[in-house]
């Protein structure tokens, strides 16, 4: 099958993103939180072949297309998700969206804890079809929205998981406002992070530390220790005097 999709690529057709990624891409246990089985890159994947085609299915002429980072575990969504499967009580019976959900890793987490429903916010299409198909191999429900929603009203959900988002200061300039007008309408926040550069540690509290995998890392890799926070209000000293 991979095969074919490679000719298919050379003849100048967008390859299917599902068949692409079943027939190139593991599923196998996610280190530190075995319940759940995710696809993930391996040397072999060839994943240059499926993200060099942008979002009008135009094949990509630059050498740099956009990283495939649904494709790989990421430590904040690692230990957001081992959190959550420690402590269902954290999303069980709630509404619940995954923010920046790549592989769907936390969202996961989520339903299998007990979320009354969970819906996926990820603006990689190929990360929409990821996250699809993880779900399914792992017998659980998960809504898609497939567009930024920072720029928008608070949906209507109870809590809000963030997993490693403040890697990129223009990207931490999109969601915190966002996640202010969340908490604003009642919406609990719960964030997952290593430490990325741009993480707002003023406006964390620290729940729990994990060991976990981390983007890049391969499998016999050191874990590294990441957070969970809870996000809170700015306090009076930090926000801007009139």
């Amino acid at each position: 099958m991979s095969h074919c999709i490679a000719d298919a690529v050379d003849t100048g057709t967008r390859p299917d993103p599902a068949e692409f990624i079943r027939a190139n891409m593991r599923i196998a246990a996610v280190p530190a939180i075995p319940e759940i089985r995710l696809y993930t890159a391996h040397p072999g994947s060839g994943l240059r072949r499926l993200v060099e085609w942008n979002q009008h299915g135009i094949e990509e002429v630059g050498p740099e297309p956009e990283p495939p980072y649904w494709a790989y575990i990421w430590a904040g969504g690692a230990v957001l998700a081992r959190y959550i499967m420690d402590r269902p009580e954290t999303v069980a019976g709630r509404r619940v969206l995954d923010l920046g959900a790549g592989s769907g890793l936390v969202g996961i987490a989520a339903a299998k804890a007990g979320a009354s429903e969970v819906v996926a916010a990820e603006i990689d299409r190929n990360g929409v079809v990821a996250l699809g198909l993880n779900a399914t191999a792992n017998g659980v429900v998960i809504a898609t929205i497939g567009e930024d929603i920072t720029s928008g009203p608070p949906p209507p959900v109870d809590v809000m998981v963030v997993g490693d988002l403040f890697y990129a200061h223009d990207l931490a300039g999109r969601v915190l406002p966002f996640l202010d007008r969340c908490l604003g309408a009642g919406i609990a926040v719960l964030i997952g992070d290593p430490g990325r550069a741009y993480l707002p540690r003023s406006r964390l509290r620290l729940l729990a530390e994990y060991e976990v995998p981390d983007v890049g890392e391969g499998r016999n890799a050191a874990m590294k220790p990441s957070g969970v926070f809870s996000f809170g209000p700015a306090s009076c000293e930090s926000r801007p005097s009139r």
